[in-house]
């Protein structure tokens, strides 16, 4: 999730020389754009191109056992955003992809135009959290049974005639939520995080945290729930005196409640206003 480098650059300008960042993304453009802005830093760097999912082979491979701190950036880059090829976001209008990785073959194209309607409409409902994930799902099909549906505008535009004109007036942009789950479902994002944390955090050294900024509520409810069970793994029925599942903790959570950012940091980036940071602290 490196993305920009942003965040990176910020944590390798606070180690010496003996320490080391491992950077991972799974874009080669972002690989490509870090790689110059992580020059002529006191520590190694080491970037390689991987999703997080695969994050305990990437360490293997640096011949690492284990970590002082772990951070994930899990929205959408501005560069991604802002590069209407790749086809991220509803204000571009742009080619249906929405690939973090180019390499892969299957895109939203693919899920706009080949998924059953009943398929369209579970996941923009579970993904989006949609109500009228129904409807949108039956208006793409139509669509699409006509001619197929190629752009990001196009997708818009069905959107919108989809949802009824006095519920277009309320709330965020119509299509944001359908890009959301597209998203979602095409780059396995929260199958990846909800089967990784544990790994991760079995990874850190005593001391060590893991970081994770989330930018919607399904992500954000894995990595708060995720965190609640490894401080407390204990599974007995509340009415027993003693623990004797014999689970322990593998530590404790910073932030009983999310860090957001604050006004001028919203002002400076708007895109920061949905970001919750969570923080688990391992102790054992």
């Amino acid at each position: 999730t490196m993305g920009g480098a942003g965040h990176s650059k910020g944590f390798a300008m606070q180690l010496s020389s003996r320490g080391t960042l491992v950077a991972i993304d799974q874009d080669d453009d972002a690989i490509a754009a870090a790689s110059v802005r992580l020059q002529g830093l006191p520590c190694k760097i080491k970037i390689a191109k991987s999703n997080f999912k695969n994050f305990d082979d990437v360490l293997d491979g640096l011949d690492i056992d284990k970590i002082d701190g772990i951070f994930f950036d899990l929205g959408v880059s501005s560069y991604q955003l802002d590069t209407p090829e790749r086809g991220f976001w509803y204000m571009h209008d742009g080619p249906l992809d929405m690939r973090m990785d180019k390499e892969s073959k299957k895109d939203a194209y693919y899920i706009v135009n080949r998924y059953k309607e009943e398929e369209l409409a579970d996941i923009i409902y579970r993904y989006g959290e949609e109500r009228w994930s129904k409807r949108r799902a039956q208006f793409i099909v139509k669509e699409r049974s006509e001619k197929p549906i190629e752009t990001t505008f196009e997708v818009v535009n069905v959107i919108k005639k989809a949802i009824p004109k006095g519920a277009r007036q309320d709330g965020p942009h119509p299509a944001k939520r359908t890009f959301q789950a597209s998203k979602i479902e095409l780059n396995h994002e929260l199958e990846v995080l909800q089967d990784n944390l544990d790994t991760m955090i079995d990874l850190l050294n005593p001391g060590g945290r893991i970081c994770i900024i989330t930018f919607h509520s399904l992500e954000d409810r894995i990595v708060k729930t995720n965190f609640k069970r490894n401080e407390n793994p204990c599974t007995c029925p509340s009415d027993f005196p003693v623990c004797v599942c014999g689970k322990k903790s593998n530590g404790r959570v910073i932030t009983r409640k999310p860090i957001l950012p604050g006004e001028q940091e919203m002002e400076e980036n708007p895109r920061s206003k949905s970001a919750k940071l969570r923080i688990f602290e391992r102790v054992y």
